[in-house]
């Protein structure tokens, strides 16, 4: 029970992912944490987050002003200020950073707000860690597999901050800093799942890029999971990695349109698209090992590696393009994670809880 009383600041924890983290650090099934902060920018969500959790349908005086003498606490803040992080980090324990910019259309248009989100706010906690001494044990950022060879600017701000993570090593060596790295998210908001449910809700057509393009599926689950391992597991410098399941994007799109007498179109590849993604470059693995059910990529800089030789476990890169799941799987998959919605559910707008 590695959390029990420790307490976690989660950075962009109203997210999608965020938020099912929280529900599961709240679980106690990793031990109960004494405290977690949640702190983001958007008041909006924090307030239906808070409203969620205490049950309550008309906000009153105390919900409010509790909000410091409860287990589960807001913060308004941002990763881009570093007094906001060294206000929000002072007596943590464990830092989650999943605040990111992470639609690659926005990214694209504006990537000197990405770097300010993915980049500056990764260097602002290891800076303040480094210049006010703070006793954080364990500092995971959340990383994507377009940070992997990346050809858009999401994912080259991603990368980024994985070596801001992992270098932070030789310099804090009294914090251990690690990354999770994990394919496309399962109904997360701005995914293509929640674009093609409302594309369907409203008749159609449902419009994919290319029909042979293949993205990993992990659900939100999957991702904490993963999370969850690279906290009981991964030593300073690692990045794990889930083996997820992945499918093409037209066998996403028939199973959610089903029998429906629904349009698929082609549209064409978007710029800073891939046709396939890759989890672990074929350069990562050489120093990719496996961890229980993840891989995991060793650090490469050589005040952080081991000369002991290791037993590799891949032995070309891990993308998307291997081991496509069928369409009935995909079908399977999608049903088991509740994300295939019925007319009855489309038409009365019912919300999809994953």
């Amino acid at each position: 029970m590695i959390l029990k009383g420790k307490r976690i600041l989660v950075t962009g924890g109203t997210g999608s992912m965020g938020k099912v983290l929280v529900r599961r650090l709240l679980s106690g099934e990793m031990g109960m944490p004494e405290k977690i902060i949640v702190m983001s920018r958007d008041e909006g969500k924090q307030h239906d987050m808070r409203m969620a959790y205490l049950n309550k349908i008309v906000t009153t005086d105390e919900v409010i002003f509790r909000n410091f003498q409860q287990r589960l606490e807001f913060r308004i803040g941002d990763v881009r200020s570093y007094s906001d992080i060294c206000s929000a980090m002072k007596n943590t324990d464990i830092v989650i950073n999943a605040a990111a910019l992470k639609q690659v259309p926005t990214c694209e248009y504006f990537p000197g707000q990405a770097i300010l989100t993915n980049c500056m706010g990764a260097t602002n906690i290891v800076r303040a860690i480094r210049e006010h001494d703070f006793q954080v044990e364990t500092v995971l950022g959340i990383s994507t597999d377009k940070a992997c060879k990346p050809v858009n600017v999401m994912g080259m701000t991603k990368a980024l901050q994985e070596r801001i993570f992992i270098s932070a090593n030789v310099l804090s060596p009294e914090t251990r800093f690690i990354c999770v790295r994990y394919g496309n998210v399962l109904a997360s908001r701005g995914s293509v799942i929640p674009l093609f449910h409302d594309q369907i809700k409203n008749g159609g057509p449902v419009t994919i890029t290319v029909p042979e393009m293949t993205r990993f599926l992990l659900s939100l689950n999957g991702a904490v999971d993963t999370i969850f391992a690279a906290l009981k597991e991964a030593e300073s410098g690692e990045t794990m990695v889930p083996d997820a399941p992945s499918a093409t994007i037209l066998n996403i799109a028939k199973a959610l349109v089903e029998d429906r007498d629904i349009d698929i179109k082609i549209t064409g590849i978007r710029p800073g698209e891939k046709l396939h993604e890759i989890m672990v470059s074929e350069e990562e693995s050489y120093y990719t090992i496996k961890r229980g059910n993840y891989f995991s990529i060793l650090p490469m800089l050589p005040e952080l590696s081991s000369n002991i030789a290791i037993e590799r476990a891949l032995n070309t890169e891990l993308s998307s393009s291997r081991n496509i799941i069928s369409l009935e799987e995909t079908k399977e998959l999608l049903k088991k994670h509740r994300l295939i919605i019925g007319m009855t559910q489309l038409s009365e707008g019912g919300e999809l809880l994953v």
